[in-house]
C-alpha cells in the first residue's frame, strides 16, 4: 500500500531541488572575489628570501683569562707555599716531579717567582706588618668575651667551620678564613690527621699567617678570633693557588744501617720491632694529639716501638714517622706493611743509663 506524499516530510518538493542545483553552478562559474566575506580559501603571500642574519659578536671574558694583563701583588710578609705546617724551609729537596717553570699560581698571575717549592716574597722588613697585626686586634678579649665566643662556635654544627686534613695549614686556607671573617668574628677549625701529632705547630701558623689570635683550642678543635678591629674591606690580598704542586723528591727517611749501629745490629732490632705489640693502632685520618707522648713514655722502658697504622696508608705513614722523628726525637729504622718502627737512638739510650745510675741509692 503507497502512503501519500503528504506523509513523507523528508522528501523535499522537486522546485527546491532545482533551485539548490542553480546556486551550486552559479558559485562555480563565478570567479573568486577578494572582498567575500567568507572565502573557501586564503592564499598565502609569499614573502621575500631572508638575508642571513650575523651572530651578535661575543663579550670578551676578562674573568677567565688565563694571563691577566698585570700580575697580582700581595704585601703578606712571608712565602707563598701549598702547606706552611707541614713542610719545613729547611728542607732541601733533591728533585721535583714537575718543572718549576710551571707555577700553581698560573702563568703571569703573581709577581713572586716560584722555585718548585715556595714563591719567594719582594720586599724589606715587615715590621709594619706585625704593628698593624697588633692594631687589628685590638685589646685583649675578657674571660666572658672569651666565654662568650666558645659557646657559639664550639659547636659541631657550627656553620663557621673549616675542616684541615693531611694538607695541614695550606695557601688557600688563609682566604677560606679571611671569607668567613667577613660575616662572624672567629671561625671554628676542625683538625684531623698527620697534622694533629703537633698542635702548637698549627696555632702557630695560622696566627702567623692569619693575623688573627686562638682564643680557645681543645683536643683537635680550634676557635680563631679575628680581632676587635678588624675590617673586611682591608683584608690582605690572598692570590689563590690554581692546583695543588706535586711534592718535591727529598731524601732517603729510613737507610739501610742506622746511625751508630752495624747491618746485623739494624737488623735485629727491626725484627724485634715487627715481632713486639703495638704501642697504639692508628686510624685513617684520626686524631694524633697524644701519640708523641706515647712513644716518649713507652722510651723509658723499651728500646724499640711499633705503631700499626693499617688503613692509613703509606704516604700517611712516612709523614708520621717524620714528624715522630723531631717531636720525640727519634729514629725510623722501617716501614713495611703499614708498620712504624722506631728506635731511640743510642744518645736517649745513654741518657736513660746515667739518669738511672744518678737516682741508684750509694
Amino acid at each position: 500500500m503507497l502512503l501519500p506524499r503528504k506523509l513523507l516530510p523528508w522528501r523535499r518538493p522537486a522546485q527546491d531541488a532545482q533551485a539548490l542545483a542553480g546556486r551550486l553552478l552559479r558559485s562555480s562559474s563565478s570567479s573568486f572575489d577578494p572582498d567575500d566575506d567568507d572565502p573557501p580559501f586564503t592564499r598565502v603571500p609569499k614573502l621575500p628570501p631572508r638575508a642571513p642574519s650575523t651572530p651578535p659578536p661575543k663579550p670578551k671574558a676578562l674573568a677567565g683569562k688565563i694571563r691577566p694583563d698585570e700580575p697580582a701583588h700581595s704585601d703578606l710578609p712571608f712565602d707563598f707555599r701549598y702547606s706552611y705546617s707541614e713542610t719545613d724551609p729547611t728542607w732541601r729537596p733533591i728533585g721535583f716531579r714537575e718543572p718549576t717553570r710551571f707555577s700553581p699560581f698560573g702563568p703571569g698571575r703573581l709577581d713572586r717567582p716560584w722555585d718548585g717549592t715556595a714563591a719567594a716574597r719582594v720586599g724589606d722588613d715587615a715590621s709594619g706588618d706585625e704593628r698593624s697585626r697588633e692594631e687589628v686586634l685590638g685589646e685583649p678579649l675578657s674571660e666572658e668575651e672569651v666565654a662568650a665566643l666558645v659557646e657559639k662556635y664550639r659547636h659541631s654544627d657550627c656553620s663557621r667551620q673549616i675542616n684541615l686534613g693531611k694538607g695541614g695549614v695550606t695557601h688557600n686556607m688563609l682566604d677560606d678564613i679571611h671569607n668567613h671573617w667577613k660575616r662572624a668574628e672567629a671561625v671554628r677549625i676542625k683538625c684531623l690527621g698527620v697534622p694533629t701529632l703537633d698542635m702548637d705547630n698549627i696555632c702557630f701558623h695560622l696566627e702567623d699567617k692569619t693575623g688573627g689570635k686562638v682564643v680557645s683550642r681543645s683536643i683537635n678543635i680550634i676557635i680563631l678570633y679575628r680581632g676587635r678591629n678588624y675590617d673586611p674591606q682591608k683584608r690582605p690580598g690572598v692570590p689563590l693557588m690554581l692546583w695543588k704542586p706535586l711534592a718535591p723528591i727529598y731524601p732517603k727517611l729510613v737507610q739501610n744501617v742506622a746511625e751508630g749501629l752495624t747491618f746485623e745490629e739494624t737488623k735485629e732490632l727491626r725484627n724485634r720491632g715487627l715481632n713486639s705489640p703495638p704501642l697504639t693502632k692508628l686510624t685513617r685520618n684520626g686524631v694524633y694529639v697524644n701519640v708523641v707522648d706515647k712513644v716518649r713514655e713507652a722510651f723509658k722502658t723499651v728500646e724499640v716501638v711499633r705503631l700499626d697504622c693499617t688503613h692509613v696508608g703509606t704516604t700517611d705513614c712516612k709523614k708520621i714517622g717524620v714528624k715522630l722523628r723531631d717531636l720525640v726525637p727519634c729514629i725510623p729504622i722501617l716501614f713495611k706493611d703499614e708498620q712504624i718502627i722506631l728506635w731511640r737512638g743510642k744518645v736517649r739510650q745513654e741518657r736513660s743509663v746515667s739518669a738511672e745510675c744518678s737516682s741508684s741509692p750509694q
